[in-house]
């Protein structure tokens, strides 16, 4: 009989996934385990593998279509099986494909891979495609999917630095969709100037450009107006001074144990959320639940849009076993390299953006949590102590919370302790 292979659901949030690239090809024996299928849901982009065994009978889905979970977008079966039934239970009324015999130049298999002395190495097609048009050898690259696949960004970003061009001829070549390796550069070893990309002197025409708004950036889109539809959002504003917790980040580096001020409010924060459990809630259909764990989300930005994996039981971690776990969530997160369950559980998310000069900003609640601070930058500016005036290092915190279940109160309480934990954080000892 045949069988029906299903979007997987890769988070307990998600209710959609978009076909990236098929890893197979209908006709191709396939086997459970084996990489069926590149998807991107709102967390990531991830390779799935099938979950059954036989022949790729028919791809009911396409690339680049966005799927409800739980529905069909595969059948695998015995070569010659009829599967119109499954179609039928699933309301498809897509015609069956006529089979084409693969041309000999064609390739038979949907996994390319290459014997390495550390094991085979696998590409996606479309790697080895851009591979072959860019000259890159793809067989030497790391790749940047699950289990070491190469996938066509990978290769893209070979090839890249493989030239040498100035930013602005990199800019100007993406603007005008212009292929830099086909550019002799004038520049000192053969390195490319804007003048070589533009001899006339100026870009003639820019191109509206349209990226379709699916996958990630659709979802969070979505997360964002339900969360500001849903919750009373409402704010409360700190000034910190971090004299004290930049002499703990300065004593830790002098023993070679870096940390950084993220991970000192992060540990203020997870040991204020216990001293503050009214701010440890989530609103559920049953009632309020208040946590007696934390499980801090941090916030990390790609290119792709804004993700949070989270650290669970932050509460019992002491500075650098957070400060730890704060790095190996951020690098998993940006290479694409973490499990779908890091991204849910979280109780509590901290947002920052003082690296890019904010001096404060307000940040939206990711539900279904109740509260979020937004860390701004340190500024080194005068403060008033006692009758006279000292320059200190200065954050501004802000804190929003869900006033729904929240009171204003508590909610001051809390960025209290915190701003008390971090200009004293030798109460953490």
């Amino acid at each position: 009989m045949p069988k029906r292979i299903i979007m997987p659901k890769q988070g307990l949030q998600m209710t959609e996934g978009t076909i990236i690239q098929w890893l197979a090809q209908e006709g191709d024996a396939i086997t459970a385990g084996s990489p069926l299928f590149e998807m991107e849901t709102d967390k990531l982009t991830i390779i799935i593998e099938s979950t059954e065994s036989g022949t790729l009978l028919k791809i009911v889905r396409e690339a680049g279509e966005t799927v409800p979970i739980t529905e069909i977008i595969a059948i695998v079966g015995e070569p010659g099986e009829d599967y119109s039934h499954l179609l039928a239970e699933q309301g498809s009324q897509k015609e069956d494909k006529q089979e084409e015999a693969p041309s000999e130049s064609a390739p038979t298999e949907a996994l390319t891979h290459k014997q390495t002395d550390s094991g085979r190495v696998f590409a996606s097609p479309r790697a080895k495609t851009r591979a072959a048009e860019l000259g890159v050898d793809w067989t030497g690259l790391s790749g940047s999917a699950p289990e070491g696949w190469v996938i066509e960004r990978d290769v893209l970003s070979a090839k890249a630095a493989q030239l040498l061009a100035t930013p602005l001829a990199r800019k100007v070549a993406e603007l005008e969709h212009i292929d830099l390796s086909q550019i002799a550069g004038s520049g000192p070893r053969g390195k490319i100037r804007r003048a070589d990309v533009v001899p006339s002197g100026g870009v003639e025409k820019r191109e509206r450009r349209i990226v379709p708004f699916r996958g990630m950036r659709k979802v969070i889109a979505e997360r964002m107006k339900q969360s500001q539809d849903e919750n009373a959002q409402t704010t409360h504003r700190v000034s910190v001074r971090m004299t004290e917790a930049t002499r703990i980040r300065e004593a830790f580096k002098s023993e070679n144990r870096k940390v950084s001020f993220n991970d000192i409010i992060a540990l203020c924060v997870a040991r204020a959320l216990l001293e503050h459990p009214k701010m440890n809630v989530e609103l559920t259909a049953e009632g309020l639940w208040y946590k007696d764990f934390v499980n801090l989300g941090i916030a990390v930005a790609l290119d792709e849009g804004l993700v949070v994996p989270v650290i669970k039981d932050a509460d019992l971690m002491s500075l650098m076993s957070l400060s730890e776990a704060a790095k190996e969530a951020a690098a998993g997160a940006r290479g694409g390299q973490l499990p779908p369950d890091a991204y849910v559980g979280g109780s509590f998310t901290i947002s920052n953006l003082g690296m890019y000069g904010l001096e404060e900003f307000t940040a939206i609640i990711n539900p279904p949590e109740a509260g979020i601070l937004a860390v701004g930058a340190i500024e080194r500016i005068p403060v008033a102590v006692g009758d006279s005036v000292e320059i200190h290092p200065v954050l501004k915190l802000t804190l929003s919370y869900d006033h729904r279940v929240i009171d204003g109160a508590p909610a001051a309480a809390f960025l209290a302790t915190v701003k008390r934990y971090l200009e004293n954080p030798y109460f953490l000892l």
